[in-house]
């Protein structure tokens, strides 16, 4: 592969944008080099600025659950754009929208559209917050919902300890309302709720952890967060920026048949435009301004028609065809193979896989929380990721990052990501 042009964008795009990325997990900052410059994609195939072309396993970090240009898709897009793109005013899209995923996502009654995922956290925290007149927050190491201030804590000296701030310019005060412990540990959760009655407003998790690696919950984890959350007066708040619709029709809460208070929403139900929802039960939903206690949110964009009628239709796809069958026979049939080529060469590496969404990690396994993920062997997956990248197969430029199968990936594809990867392990274990 030649980047010449990339490269030389790349280093024009420093001079303008920090870093040169609009958002840091573009980068490569994590395995080294340069970013390709993306120009244009079609099904399972992206191609740059060099006409280098890749199978595609970021799918836009996973909304592009069809693929790349569904030719549905752009075909809505097109048609609405011709009739405006924005009129800060309501319009049928919003509402054929907002029917569509209550009706699919178990626990949602009533929803707000909203502009991102970190919107959607941002508020659903806001209104948790509002709701039940507490200030706390549980939140779990290794997930990631956005970069609102609430959630960029660290955590402090004990898993009882609350936050102390992540990033320069989260006050301290702020931190010290956000409490960070293990994910798949209940008795963390326990302690913290014993340890602070009656003050905690929200436990917020991502039912399955998507931004140490995909980290699936342990049995019971979800249902113990559930009674916890019920006794102790919380509200429990599911992160399903990357889970809904991508692992099931109604997300994790209905493969795990578990039901919070609130979901937060995102990628997929904007079918690649910028997008983000929270909903819940009603009477939570009915506090949000200009109803009942009017907790404040409010965005000039949220419910952009063009970018509902682009979820709106991809939604439909996933509700009419048998698409999750395809997309989990695809991504089994890839992780199997990569992990048979694995064992049968004595590499430690494991493959942890919910549906579509899937992590190579460069760690023996299990990996059930980030201090478990936290020993991958990341210079391996750098040699590992650069030898995938040059031949032709373009895969998210961290360790700790999900994998995402869309319906347009194809037996070819798999065949060619299988041939590549044994020979990138060779590489990277060399």
């Amino acid at each position: 592969m030649r980047y010449e042009r990339s490269k030389k964008l790349f280093s024009e795009s420093q001079l303008y944008i920090p870093g040169g990325v609009n958002s840091p997990a573009r980068a490569f900052g994590p395995v080294g080099g340069s970013p390709v410059i993306i120009r244009r994609a079609n099904r399972s195939r992206v191609y740059d600025v060099d006409g280098n072309e890749y199978v595609d396993y970021v799918c836009s970090w996973g909304p592009l659950i069809l693929g790349h240009s569904h030719p549905s898709v752009i075909a809505a897009i097109r048609k609405e754009s011709e009739f405006g793109t924005s009129f800060g005013a309501p319009t049928l899209n919003e509402l054929k929208m907002a029917a569509l995923v209550c009706r699919c996502v178990p626990s949602v009654e009533m929803v707000r559209m909203v502009n991102s995922g970190t919107e959607a956290t941002m508020s659903a925290i806001r209104l948790a917050r509002g709701f039940t007149g507490r200030d706390l927050i549980i939140k779990f190491e290794g997930c990631w919902h956005g970069h609102g201030d609430a959630f960029l804590i660290k955590t402090g000296s004990s898993a009882l300890s609350q936050g102390v701030p992540d990033s320069p310019g989260v006050p301290d005060e702020v931190a010290r309302l956000s409490v960070t412990v293990p994910y798949n540990d209940l008795e963390a959760v326990k302690s913290v709720l014993r340890e602070n009655p009656g003050k905690v407003a929200a436990i917020i998790v991502e039912p399955v952890a998507g931004n140490m690696g995909v980290v699936p919950p342990g049995d019971g984890f979800l249902d113990g967060l559930r009674s916890l959350a019920t006794s102790s007066g919380t509200l429990l708040i599911f992160d399903e920026v990357i889970t809904g619709f991508r692992v099931s029709l109604g997300g994790a809460q209905s493969l795990y048949d578990v039901m919070p208070d609130l979901t937060c929403m995102g990628k997929i139900i904007g079918g690649g435009l910028p997008v983000g929802a929270y909903g819940g039960r009603l009477d939570i939903m009915q506090n949000v301004s200009p109803l009942g206690m009017k907790v404040s949110q409010a965005g000039t964009l949220s419910g952009n028609p063009i970018a509902m009628v682009a979820g709106y239709t991809t939604l439909l796809r996933l509700c009419g065809e048998d698409v999750y069958a395809d997309l989990e026979a695809t991504a089994e049939k890839l992780t199997s193979g990569m992990m048979s080529i694995a064992k049968s060469n004595g590499y430690p590496v494991c493959i942890q896989r919910v549906g579509s969404m899937f992590t190579l990690f460069f760690h023996p396994g299990p990996v059930r929380n980030y201090d478990d993920a936290a020993k991958c062997d990341t210079e391996r997956f750098a040699r590992y990721f650069h030898s995938m990248l040059d031949q032709g197969i373009y895969l998210p430029p961290s360790q700790f990052e999900s994998w995402f199968v869309s319906h347009a990936h194809t037996e070819k594809d798999v065949a060619l990501t299988l041939k590549a990867h044994e020979k990138a392990l060779k590489e990277a274990f060399a």
